[in-house]
């Protein structure tokens, strides 16, 4: 492989500040044509991206997302969602009934919707470009559905903003060791004193949002401040109702 492309993935970073340069209407089309050659199950391609350019469009989607900058300040905004409609139309169409209404053929649009939105994001990228993933799309998926017009059996799984940055990205963001992640033949379970090595560059590097928070570790932050047991069950709750409410539960 190209060592600048191997570079590329050792120094890539999100971006969630834009210029106000659009992206060429051609050169979306050419990234979005690379991304759907993402590996998916069976060649179904359970989704669909819906492409928010407008001022207007960011805009409505913007509390959807808890106003995240990102969102009004990109080129576009991607929305990747999972949708069986189209392919469920296609089988009735010919004399074939569908049976995908069940949490097996959730998951496996849900992936391949991933899957894609990772390889549009490695193809934006590559081309200069700078992206970031918005974990709020399941939060609001009803709110973010209604304003795309999203029919049945059409799920939101993640958004993408992309654009040309504002300034250059502040390098790689830290990630857990390999040795962290990786298991041979078994899983083996770590040690305390491993883990508490792994997770000492980060809390080094964070710990003004412990005493911002008034926290005793960087580890209640995220369980007490950023990702409480009542928000995520609260939205757990909505996107479950959801699912339901489209026969996938």
């Amino acid at each position: 492989m190209n060592t600048d492309i191997m570079s590329y993935f050792d120094s890539r970073a999100t971006v969630r500040a834009y210029s106000p340069r659009e992206i060429p209407a051609d050169l979306l089309r050419s990234m979005i044509e690379k991304a759907v050659h993402a590996p998916n199950t069976g060649n179904m391609q359970w989704y669909s991206i819906i492409i928010t350019t407008s001022a207007e469009g960011k805009a409505a989607l913007s509390p959807a997302h808890f106003n995240q900058p990102s969102v009004t300040s990109a080129a576009a905004v991607l929305t990747f969602c999972l949708d069986l409609n189209r392919f469920e139309q296609w089988c009735r169409m010919n004399a074939a009934e569908p049976g995908f209404e069940n949490f097996q053929s959730f998951v496996a649009a849900l992936i391949d919707t991933s899957l894609v939105a990772q390889q549009f994001c490695t193809v934006a990228e590559l081309n200069g470009l700078g992206t970031c993933y918005l974990g709020t799309t399941t939060y609001n998926a009803p709110q973010i559905s209604e304003i795309l017009a999203l029919p049945e059996r059409v799920i939101p799984v993640t958004t993408v903003t992309v654009g040309y940055p504002a300034a250059e990205p502040s390098g790689p963001t830290w990630r857990l060791p390999v040795e962290a992640v990786t298991h041979y033949e078994r899983y083996h379970p770590a040690s305390d004193a491993d883990v508490a090595r792994w997770y000492a560059p980060i809390e080094a590097d964070s710990q003004r949002f412990v005493e911002e928070n008034a926290k005793q570790s960087l580890a209640q932050v995220f369980t007490d401040v950023r990702y409480p047991r009542e928000s995520a069950e609260y939205f757990s709750k909505v996107y479950s109702d959801f699912l339901a409410k489209n026969r996938f539960l």
